[in-house]
Formats: structure tokens, sequence, C-alpha cells
């Protein structure tokens, strides 16, 4: 969607002569995107014809060049105004909030998928179950999902490319119903696993297609709401994994969950149109352009031009792909652009934020975050409560699913490091309070055998302000531009692999500790670590550009802009630049204006 503004500002630049040398890399370090987005939509605004792109350097020359700069920001003014109208609007945005949240919904299964051992795992754990399994076979059952996300993240990408972001998401209803059907079917613990590595593949199928889709057609300001949907549908399929299976026997939830698998699949064919940003890529003009007419159906006419919204995007995409293509014919040497990839890890920009994030994640599965996710009935069972634990694993599902709704305003709002340190001292104190509590419970001094649950739900809230979270935000905050998609893919597969290394030891670690207390204890020790970690050797993100994180891992202080010559009055385009906000900015040049013809 921001490339519709890159390239209609070029033509604006051209018209105004203040940047002649601007490539389309450096429009973002020029201007203010909220401010010049609508105007640069408008490019008749302008008051010029011609060609997109092509330069019109004889617009404003001549003695009244100045005035018609003037009386062409007065249109851009209008057209603002006009353009803030639905700007704005939900309404016109219905398409795209449509179409991502679609798209997301194959989250709903993944969450189910998440925690669903955390209800099969007990029911098979009981006497006369007709699949009975071990304890240490009940740690596999929980943690062979999560070794699959890497596998499946790495045929996800591949196959996103090739066959489209939709499509993707398509396919992976095929696993995910097979591993259903596995376990609905089994009658041991192999085609059980056999179902978790299934539904677990699928899982990671179908997350990254939609993630990306939705960051290729949700407008700018809608971007981050509708990305934080995906996580947030998928707390809402543990909220549902938890009350079915406080109800229903495993097998009839592993049934039931193939229809949460092929409903998303038939929304996605009846109402979701594909990437155009992918379509383009594949030289499927025709196609990107029905998808971009669905996209922008609700928005009205743009003022001072003939084209729609749509054509004005696909000409925009279109400009992008011949400049990648012509990008890519340069680059021919591409096993040294590897090799520069793989040198760019020895530097302090590529070893520094890997070893942070490294003992960030391991800070974050052991203190068991994941572990009361995959073992939350066992959980609450081992405390030793009275209050029923498949009732209180739906409590801790519906506080998930309602601290998943905060999470992204806390984000925007607060500093990473502070949220961090927020939550590493309210998950200790939790953990610390309930693992004292359990072991009252256990030697018969207390009746409150409602605080350890308590204690949990408390916890919960608490991991999702700061350390559940962050981490994962931060792989793609840490590593600089020339080697973030492959330090992203590392850095999740490695903490994917703690995960599983926490999950798969949560039973080994309760007999070592001598019971549930204990590993309580143990959780609240390492949040306590974490809040430490966080205070001496976290960097803060929050606020800061990509450009700020890397020279802080580098070591470079940020250069600071000294004037080479004497400043001077802004004109009247300098002036909306520069101005702090748009609606300042829009009543700030109209102010000017005023002033300069009373002059």
């Amino acid at each position: 969607m921001e490339l519709l503004w890159y390239y209609m500002f070029l033509d604006a630049h051209a018209a105004t002569n203040r940047f002649p040398n601007t490539a389309v890399r450096d429009v973002p370090d020029i201007i203010d995107r909220q401010t010049f987005k609508p105007f640069l939509r408008h490019r008749d605004a302008i008051a010029f014809e011609g060609q997109h792109g092509a330069p019109l350097k004889n617009t404003f020359q001549g003695e009244n060049s100045e005035q018609h700069k003037d009386d062409a920001f007065r249109e851009i003014i209008a057209s603002c105004r006009s353009l803030s109208k639905y700007e704005t609007n939900i309404k016109s945005a219905l398409p795209q909030i449509l179409s991502a949240i679609v798209a997301a919904s194959f989250h709903i299964v993944i969450g189910i998928s998440l925690a669903y051992s955390a209800i099969l795992i007990p029911q098979l754990e009981q006497p006369g179950s007709d699949v009975p399994i071990t304890k240490a076979q009940s740690s596999w059952i929980a943690s062979i999902i999560v070794i699959m996300v890497p596998i499946g993240s790495l045929v996800a990408g591949v196959m996103m490319e090739f066959l489209g972001r939709l499509n993707t998401i398509k396919l992976a209803a095929v696993p995910c119903v097979a591993g259903w059907v596995a376990i609905a079917l089994a009658n041991n613990f192999t085609w059980i696993m056999v179902g978790r590595v299934l539904t677990g593949f699928a899982c990671a199928l179908g997350t990254s297609p939609a993630i990306v889709y939705i960051t290729e057609v949700a407008r700018p300001d809608m971007r981050g709401s509708l990305i934080s949907s995906g996580p947030t549908l998928a707390s809402l399929g543990m909220v549902i994994a938890y009350a079915k299976g406080a109800f229903m026997d495993w097998r009839l939830v592993s049934w039931i969950c193939i229809i949460y698998t092929i409903v998303p699949v038939l929304l996605i064919q009846l109402f979701v149109p594909e990437s155009p940003v992918w379509l383009v890529s594949k030289g499927r003009i025709e196609d990107a352009a029905r998808s971009l007419r669905f996209l922008y159906k609700k928005y009205p006419q743009p003022e001072h031009t003939d084209q729609t919204l749509s054509e004005m995007h696909l000409n925009a995409l279109l400009k992008e792909r011949e400049t990648k293509m012509a990008e890519a014919q340069k680059n021919v040497n591409r096993h040294g652009q590897q090799q520069s990839k793989l040198r760019g890890f020895l530097k302090p920009t590529g070893y520094k934020p890997m070893i942070i994030l490294f003992w960030f994640f391991l800070i974050q599965q052991f203190s068991g975050i994941y572990i009361t996710l995959f073992f939350a009935v066992t959980f609450i069972q081992d405390v030793g409560t009275e209050v029923n634990a498949f009732t209180a694993s739906i409590f801790v599902g519906l506080t998930r699913f309602s601290m998943s709704l905060l999470n992204a305003w806390l984000l925007k709002r607060f500093p990473r490091r502070q949220l961090v340190m927020v939550s590493t001292t309210g998950m200790a104190i939790c953990m610390f309070v309930s693992g004292l509590f359990t072991l009252w419970i256990k030697e018969g001094t207390t009746t409150l055998t409602w605080i350890p649950v308590v204690g949990l739900l408390l916890y919960v809230c608490a991991s999702m302000i700061g350390l559940l979270t962050i981490p994962w935000t931060m792989t793609a905050e840490l590593f600089p531009t020339d080697i973030r998609g492959i330090a992203h893919s590392i850095s999740y597969s490695m903490a994917n692999l703690l995960m599983f290394f926490a999950v798969q030891s949560y039973r080994t670690i309760t007999d070592l500790l001598g019971g549930a207390y204990a590993v309580q204890w143990m959780f609240a020790v390492v949040s306590v670590i974490g809040f430490f970690f966080a205070l001496f050797f976290l960097p803060e993100t929050h606020g800061k550009s990509l450009a700020e994180i890397e020279a802080f891992f580098a070591g470079k202080s940020q250069p600071q802009r000294v004037p080479t010559e004497p400043a001077a009055k802004p004109s009247v385009t300098e002036h909306l630049i520069r101005s702090p906000s748009r609606e300042a900015k829009l009543r700030e040049v109209e102010l000017m204006l005023k002033n300069k013809n009373g002059a």
C-alpha cells in the first residue's frame, strides 16, 4: 500500500523541484508519510498533466512560479481535507478488514492444536484410558508439535512464493485434517504422535502466509491491528480447546476440530482475493487489478483525477516490479551475496542481537509461560487445588485472550524494557505465592486451595504484558536489513527449539525438584533473572528507528546534523514537510498562505 505514495511523491518533487536527486528508496527519509499520503494519491492536485513519473521542470518557471506553488498547495490542502473524511473511515476499509480476518481465521485451529495437549494428556492418564501413556510419552505429545514449526515455516516460505499466500493456507488444511483424523482414530501412542506431527506441520504452514497476506493488503494505519488479529484468534482457539475439553471426550474434540479446519478454507475460497502484490510479481496483472478493485471498492472516487485508488495502486505495484527486475539483473553474483550475508553474522550487528535473543528466549521458555499452556490442566491438578482443573483452564484461556487484545496497545504506548521488567516482576511474585500455597496445601496446613489458581491467572496476565510477546517482536527489530530475513528465521527456529526442550523437560524437572511447588519457585527465580536481564542487557527499541538500533550494536553514536549554511525562512513546501503532525501542518500552511497573500 505504501508504494503508491512513494511513486506519486516523485512526481510531486519533480514538479516543485525541491529534491531533484531523490531516489525511490530515499523517500521515507525525506517526507512524513501520514501528511503526504493523501496528496501523493492525487498527483493531479499539483496541477500537472502527463505521464506518471515524467519530470515537469518547466511547470513552475517564470515570474509567477512561487504563486503557482502556493496555489498548488491550496489544492493539496483541499484534497487532504476531503480525503480525511474517508482515509480514517472504517467503512471504506471493510473489504481489507474482512480479507485480513478471514485469512487469519486459520489461527483458530492453530490455537486449538497448541492447547489440545492440555486436555488430551489428563484424559489419557486417567485409569481405564483406552490409550494409556507414560509421563515421558505425555511430554512428547505436548512438545512434538513445537519441533515441527521450523520445518513447516521453511516449507511455507517456499510454497507461498510459488503457489500464493492464500493457496498455501488452503493446502495447510490437508495435513491438518489428516492429523485430526489420525488422533481421533488412534488406538496407540504412535498414531497420536503421527497426528500431532501433522497438525504441528499444518500450524506452521498456515501461519506465515496469513501474516504476509495481511501485510500486503491492509492499509498502513490499520496494518498493526490487523496483524495482531492472528495471535488474538489463536488465543480464541485455545479458549475453545479448553472449553471443549472440559465437557467432551478427546476423540470427539478431534472430530470437531476438522470443522474448524475446513471452514476457514471455505471462507477464503468464497470471499477473499489473492494478494495483489504476489499476483503482480507473477505477471497476473488482470487478476491483480480484480483483487485491488475488491479491496478498494468502498473508497469513493478521488478528486482531481480520473483514476481510481485501485488503478493508482496497481500502477505503483507495476513500477515496483520493474524496479526489482532491474535490480535483480544487476545482482548476478548470488554466491557472493550469500557469503556477504553470512559474514554479516560475524559483525557486532549480527552476533550481538543473536546472543541477546538466545538468552531472552531461554528465560522466556523456562519461566514457565509455554509450559503452563501445553500442560494447563495437568499443572492445575499438580498444585492440589479443589477447583476443577478443566474449568480453571478455560479461565486461563480467557485470560490469555483478553490480554492479547490489550497487548497491541501496551507495545505501542510503553518502552520494551519497562514492560519486560513489570512483566517479570509480576510473574515472579505470582509464582512465589502460588508455590508457597501449593506447599502448604501439600502439607495440609491451609484450606485456601483456590489461591494457586488465582496466582496462575495473574501470572498469565503478567506474562502477556511483556515476556511472552516482546522476544518475538524483537526478532524483527534487532537485526540489520542485509541479514534480517535469514536472522529472523534462525532466531525463530532457535526459539522453537528452546520451547521444545522446556516443554519436553517439564515432567522430568518436576520429579527432580520434588513437586509442583518447587517448579513454581523455579519459574519465579527465572523471572527474577529476566528482570535483571532486561535491566542490564536488553536494548530499548521502542520509538527507535532501525538505523538507530543498528548503530547501537555497532557501537556508533548517532551523528548530529550540523547546518552548513544559515537557516533560511522555510517555504510553504518545506514548512509542510517539517511540521510535527498532519492536522497541524494543514492548519499552519493555510495560515502561512493567508499571511503571504495579506503581505
